[in-house]
């Protein structure tokens, strides 16, 4: 039994369920259609319903996880129209983010990026996927930062949370993961160069690469697709 032993004066056992819970569905420990029941997991968290009842609840809202009345809750499967839709969002302001940072580039940040970029290298290098898609959710995040727009991460994130657990699903290769540096690496290029118009260039094509991945794993994995 996992008991709850991190509480802080500022975490509430629903968050830590929460984010034990997320983490498992994001990385795919929890498969899209499989069921969890509130009692299974206060039991495993050694908590009462209420905070497992409000994590469920959260997860919910960010459409991780089904939840009908007199039903078990199910984590969702994936959507191609949920997926498009999120993917329109981030690229929107994904771009616009990173058009400012071109253009008021100043380097404050550049030791953290190149530790990053360094860290992504060695993940690969060993095939530790989940280290790898942490480090690019906090490259992602560094790049908003840098560019003075670190509150649009924010939504960058919510609409992640889809794209980010089919990446684990293609994330299987070495090359893979390689060609994400590689578009990473260029942005950082592009960045630092001032220019605007290839960081545009690159962080399109770095979210278009979603786009044959949708249909591989649709056509290979239709059980874990609602549409």
């Amino acid at each position: 039994m996992a008991v709850l032993n991190e509480v802080g004066e500022r975490r509430t056992s629903a968050d830590i369920v929460y984010d034990h819970l997320y983490e498992e569905i994001v990385s795919l420990s929890l498969l899209p259609g499989d069921k969890i029941s509130e009692a299974e997991v206060a039991k495993r968290f050694g908590v009462s319903r209420q905070p497992v009842r409000d994590a469920f609840n959260r997860l919910g809202l960010q459409n991780l996880l089904l939840i009908r009345p007199q039903k078990a809750t199910e984590v969702r499967q994936f959507s191609r129209e949920g997926i498009e839709n999120a993917r329109f969002i981030r690229t929107a302001v994904e771009v616009e983010v990173l058009r400012k940072g071109a253009r008021n580039w100043t380097g404050r940040h550049d030791d953290r990026i190149d530790e990053n970029l360094d860290a992504q290298r060695e993940a690969v290098a060993v095939g530790d996927v989940d280290r790898f898609h942490g480090l690019d959710y906090r490259f992602h995040e560094l790049l908003c930062e840098a560019s003075g727009a670190a509150f649009a991460f924010r939504t960058i994130a919510a609409n992640k949370t889809q794209i980010d657990r089919l990446c684990i699903l293609s994330l299987t290769s070495k090359e893979s993961m390689e060609e994400l540096i590689v578009d990473h690496e260029d942005l950082v290029a592009a960045l630092r160069g001032g220019d605007v118009l290839r960081t545009e260039e690159v962080i399109r094509r770095h979210l278009m690469r979603l786009d044959p991945t949708v249909e591989k794993i649709y056509n290979t994995r239709r059980e874990y697709f609602e549409d």
